[in-house]
C-alpha cells in the first residue's frame, strides 16, 4: 500500500483498484480528457512552447547521424503522398503513420529530449511526433478543401492535455497517441475509445534492447514505433474499425489480468497541465537523465583535473538508487546506445573534455584509452539520502556528488548538485539554454536566410502560437 500511495503521490499511472464491468472507466476518462478538457494556465503554454523548441532541436541534431537518417523517408522510395505530412529538417512528404515514426525517431534518437519520472518514466516529447505529423496532415487536407486549419496553439493545447494522461513508455505512448490522433482526425468520443482500446490490445513488448549489454539502437526508435502504431489505430477508428471496451477489464485475457496480475489500472491525478509545467529538460548534455547531475559535477571538476588525468587515483561518485540501477555500467560498451547510458563513460568524457556531445558516444571517440582507464578508477555508491530526495514528490531531486583523489594523496573538493539544469527549480537559468539549443539545431540544418525566418517566428511566443501548423511545418523543411 505504501508503494501504491507513493505512485499516486507522484501523479503517475499506477496498477491499483479501478475498472468496472465490461466498459472500462479508464477508457471513458481518457476519451473525455481528450475531447472535453480545457487548458487555461498560461505557464503551461509557455513551457509547452519550450518543449516544442527543445524537441525540434533534438530532431535537427539527430539528422547528422546516418544511423538515424537511414530509417527516415517513405518505406518505398519515391512514394509521393498528396497533402502528406512533412518531416522537419528534410524534404519528405509522407503518409501520417510514417511521418509520425520519422519525427518521433529523430526527436528521440540522441536521448537528448525532455524527460519525466514518476510512477512511470519516459520522454513526453516522444508524443510530439504524433501531434505534429497528424496536425500537419489534417491541416493540409483541410486547406485543400477550403476549411479551417489547425494552429501551433492547437498543438500546444493537445500536448498539455495529452501528456497528462500520464501514459509513457512504449505501450502507453501507443494508447495516448491513438487518443489524440483520433481527436485530430475528427473522430467522435466513441471512435477515440475504439482507437484507445485497440492500442491497449497491443500490450507491452520485451525491453531487452534497453538492458545491460543487450542495449542497442532500437531504444532510439522503439517509442517512434509505438506512437506510429497509435496513429494507425486512429486512422482505423475513424474509418469505422470496432473497439474492445473490455480490453482492460476482461477476466483472464484482458490487459489487467494478463499483464498486471489482476490489478486494474487507475489514473492517479486529475487531467490537467501538471506534467508539462514540471517537465525536465535535458540541457546541456545528451545523456540519460539520471547522470545529468554527475555530468555537471564532472564538468565543474574538469579545470582541476584536465592537466592531471594520469595522476588520478580514484573517482568517488555518490548518487541515488535509480541512477545505480539504470546507469551504473561497467565492462565493455560496444555501441553508442550502451555508452550514453553509462554514468562512468559519461563522467570520463566530461572530465577529459569539459563537455559532452552526441559524437562522444561514437566509436572514434570511444577508442581513446583514457576513457576506460578513468572508468576503472570510479567508485559509484548509493547515498540513501540522495535516494530519499529522488523519491520525494515534493522535491523530485536527482542528486549526485563527486570528488577526485590523486596519487599524491591530495583531492579536489567534493562537488554536489541536487537539481540538474533542466529541472523546474532552475527554470530561470535553464530556459535560455533551451533557446540556445534550438538556435544551434537550426544553424546546423538550414541556410542563413531560413535560419533568420525560423528564429524570428519561434522567438515570438504570440506569433508562433497563432501560426497555421502547415505553414509552420513548411518553414521547418528543406
Amino acid at each position: 500500500r505504501g508503494h501504491v500511495a507513493a505512485f499516486e503521490a507522484w501523479g503517475g499511472l499506477s496498477p491499483v483498484v479501478l475498472c468496472d464491468n465490461l466498459k472500462s472507466a479508464v477508457l471513458e476518462r481518457e476519451g473525455e480528457a481528450v475531447v472535453d478538457h480545457k487548458i487555461t494556465r498560461a505557464p503551461a503554454y509557455n513551457i509547452a512552447r519550450y518543449c516544442l523548441l527543445d524537441a525540434l532541436a533534438c530532431a535537427f541534431y539527430a539528422l547528422a547521424s546516418p544511423e538515424c537518417t537511414k530509417l527516415l523517408g517513405p518505406v518505398v522510395r519515391g512514394t509521393i503522398v498528396p497533402n502528406g505530412a512533412r518531416v522537419p529538417g528534410t524534404n519528405f512528404e509522407l503518409d501520417p503513420v510514417k511521418a509520425v515514426f520519422d519525427i518521433a525517431a529523430a526527436i528521440r534518437w540522441l536521448d537528448f529530449n525532455d524527460y519525466w519520472y514518476a510512477a512511470e518514466a519516459g520522454h513526453l516529447s516522444d508524443n510530439l511526433g504524433a501531434i505534429l505529423a497528424v496536425a500537419d496532415y489534417v491541416s493540409r487536407n483541410r486547406a485543400a478543401g477550403g476549411r479551417r486549419v489547425l494552429t501551433v496553439h492547437d498543438v500546444l493545447t493537445l500536448k498539455n492535455s495529452f501528456v497528462d494522461l500520464h501514459l509513457e513508455s512504449g505501450a502507453l505512448l501507443n494508447v495516448a497517441s491513438s487518443a489524440v490522433a483520433t481527436h485530430l482526425l475528427g473522430g467522435s468520443r466513441a471512435e477515440i475509445i475504439s482507437a484507445i482500446s485497440n492500442a491497449w490490445m497491443d500490450g507491452v513488448g520485451l525491453k531487452l534492447y534497453r538492458q545491460g549489454h543487450n542495449t542497442g539502437s532500437r531504444k532510439s526508435w522503439s517509442e517512434a514505433d509505438s506512437v506510429s502504431r497509435g496513429v494507425r489505430h486512429a486512422l482505423f477508428a475513424v474509418n469505422g474499425e470496432m473497439g474492445y471496451p473490455a480490453v482492460l477489464s476482461a477476466p483472464k485475457w484482458g490487459f489487467c489480468d494478463a499483464l498486471l496480475r489482476g490489478k486494474p489500472v487507475v489514473i492517479g491525478r486529475p487531467f490537467d497541465s501538471f506534467m508539462v509545467e514540471n517537465i525536465l529538460f535535458k540541457i546541456p548534455f545528451p545523456t540519460q537523465f539520471h547522470p545529468q547531475t554527475a555530468s555537471e559535477c564532472a564538468v565543474k571538476l574538469h579545470p582541476l583535473v584536465k592537466h592531471r588525468i594520469v595522476d588520478v587515483a580514484k573517482i568517488h561518485i555518490r548518487t541515488h538508487g535509480r541512477a545505480m540501477r539504470t546507469s551504473d555500467r561497467t565492462g565493455p560498451l560496444r555501441n553508442p546506445a550502451q555508452r550514453d547510458h553509462s554514468m562512468q563513460y559519461i563522467v570520463a568524457i566530461a572530465l577529459l573534455h569539459g563537455r559532452i556531445t552526441s559524437s562522444d558516444y561514437e566509436d572514434e571517440t570511444a577508442t581513446d584509452p583514457r576513457i576506460d582507464a578513468l572508468r576503472d578508477k570510479m567508485i559509484v555508491i548509493e547515498d540513501k539520502s540522495f535516494t530519499r530526495a529522488y523519491n520525494d514528490p515534493a522535491r523530485r531531486a536527482n542528486p549526485s556528488a563527486m570528488r577526485i583523489e590523486f596519487r599524491d594523496g591530495t583531492s579536489t573538493p567534493e562537488i554536489q548538485i541536487d537539481y540538474p539544469l533542466g529541472h523546474p527549480r532552475r527554470r530561470r537559468e535553464g530556459l535560455p539554454v533551451v533557446d540556445r539549443k534550438f538556435r544551434r539545431g537550426v544553424e546546423m540544418t538550414f541556410p542563413p536566410k531560413r535560419q533568420r525566418q525560423i528564429m524570428d517566428i519561434c522567438s515570438d511566443a504570440a506569433r508562433v502560437k497563432s501560426m497555421p501548423v502547415d505553414r509552420f511545418m513548411d518553414l521547418l523543411v528543406k
